[in-house]
């Protein structure tokens, strides 16, 4: 579906204040506003009673240097021994003095070199800093509500600077009522936030859903994070920007052991695949021949197996396979293979894909296609699903021993990026067991031994 225009209207700019102005300088926006419009008229703006959004940012420096291949540790905003060595390596290449901190400099290289491989987008740190903010206008348009953006940054920890806005989209069809986002950003050090970690509950709206979209990697042993955590209705992540998928899907499953309500946007993203795949055994004849599949095979985008092990995560949970074996192979091809056994004790055998795709698109790891199949010829279970762009030939020059009975094709989303994701998430909270269960037969997986 696609999204509706409209126009984002500031009706308070960001305004830098002090941390115990916050509340006060909100009521104020909200006193005695009006836009003039076009026909003379005034319409009134009033705050969102919705819900509260938490956003945590990923820390600038660290997210440029892990976007442009300089560091590989987590998102956590924290300042080690890694993020250094990273920051040398970026001025040694450019000439700059090699401090290892990151200097302004260093920053407007790594920002000039995250756009070129952006094609011009705009750095990871616009956020809503900017006059027009890109998160401002999807949520506004959709949920207008309560934003409280959390900045960490790298450098000395000079406390945390707070300011305060306000949007609201403007609607042909709208009312004479415009219902407006506002926003609280409070930006410093990670060490900084935390320290006003305890602050940050009093900034909810009371008696309304508050969720809490931590876009960095998630950590289990964060102070902020655990205090976040327990007040909110939802946490979510979005894995298709996880640096290390894998470690952190196990600290996802730790948040889900220790009953934190979990979304993760890139689950949402696997929807059509997983209808499809559903859809694919309806008939009554193919429902029974289900068990006959014994070979999996997905292709996914090079760069993040997120999706990919969800998704067979998903799938093993369904049919009951208990994981028994896993070997990874690099190179042109990110190769995967994981060993299931079935209920009646037969061996499964799934492969993922990592494949060079020329142009990536804006979510890392996307699914190119995947193919169920039997080495049994007589079963009737083939299916191969592929999406519009990325085709099928893969998959039909590498059959096996049975040619798929059933081919699908999933539609592109326009509706994946998080924000629209985001959207649609904020309309229900609490734990989804059918992620949960799918998560934890993919933790079980990494558990096991390499081979």
């Amino acid at each position: 579906m696609p999204t509706q225009t409209s126009t984002i209207f500031s009706l308070q700019a960001p305004k830098d204040i002090s941390l115990n102005e916050i509340d006060a300088e909100l009521n104020q926006i909200w006193q005695s506003y009006g836009i003039t419009g076009e026909d003379g008229g005034l319409p009134s703006a009033t705050r969102a009673t919705t819900f509260t959004l938490v956003v945590y940012e990923p820390e600038e420096t660290q997210y440029l240097l892990a976007a442009l291949g300089f560091y590989n540790g987590p998102i956590d905003g924290i300042f080690g021994p890694q993020m250094a060595a990273a920051l040398r390596e970026v001025q040694k290449k450019n000439g700059l003095p090699e401090t290892g901190t990151a200097t302004p400099e260093t920053l407007t290289v790594l920002r000039e070199e995250f756009a070129k491989v952006q094609r011009g987008g705009e750095h990871p740190a616009a956020g809503l800093n900017s006059g027009s903010p890109r998160i401002a206008d999807e949520i506004a348009l959709r949920n207008p509500c309560r934003i409280i953006a959390l900045f960490p940054i790298a450098g000395e920890d000079e406390g945390v600077k707070a300011q305060v806005s306000a949007y609201c989209p403007i609607q042909k069809q709208s009312s004479r009522t415009l219902i407006c986002c506002e926003y609280i950003t409070l930006s410093g050090t990670a060490a900084a936030l935390e320290r006003i970690g305890g602050m940050i509950p009093a900034l909810l709206i009371g008696g309304l859903p508050k969720f809490l979209w931590w876009k960095a990697t998630p950590d289990p042993n964060n102070s902020l994070f655990k205090r976040l955590a327990a007040i909110c209705n939802n946490v979510i992540v979005d894995s298709c920007n996880f640096n290390e998928p894998e470690s952190d899907l196990l600290r996802l499953e730790e948040l889900v052991e220790a009953g934190v309500p979990l979304a993760d946007l890139n689950w949402r993203r696997l929807a059509s695949w997983q209808e499809l795949t559903a859809e694919a055994y309806d008939s009554p004849n193919r429902r029974a021949a289900l068990k006959e599949v014994d070979r999996v095979t997905i292709d996914y985008e090079k760069g993040n197996p997120a999706q990919a092990l969800l998704f067979l995560g998903w799938l093993a949970s369904r049919l009951n396979w208990q994981s028994v074996s896993y070997e990874k192979e690099s190179g042109d091809y990110d190769i995967t293979r994981i060993h299931f056994i079935s209920q009646d004790q037969r061996q499964v055998e799934a492969e993922l894909a990592g494949v060079p795709v020329a142009d990536v698109g804006d979510i890392v790891g996307d699914l190119i296609a995947l193919r169920l199949s039997s080495t049994n010829p007589e079963a009737d279970c083939g299916t191969v699903i592929c999406s519009e762009t990325g085709g099928c030939m893969r998959m039909e020059t590498h059959g096996g021993a049975q040619s798929a009975g059933l081919f699908q094709q999933v539609t592109s989303l326009s509706e994946q990026k998080a924000e629209a994701l985001l959207s649609q998430q904020v309309q229900r909270w609490g734990r989804e067991s059918l992620f949960e269960e799918s998560l934890g037969v993919t933790a079980s997986i990494f558990k096991l031994e390499t081979n």
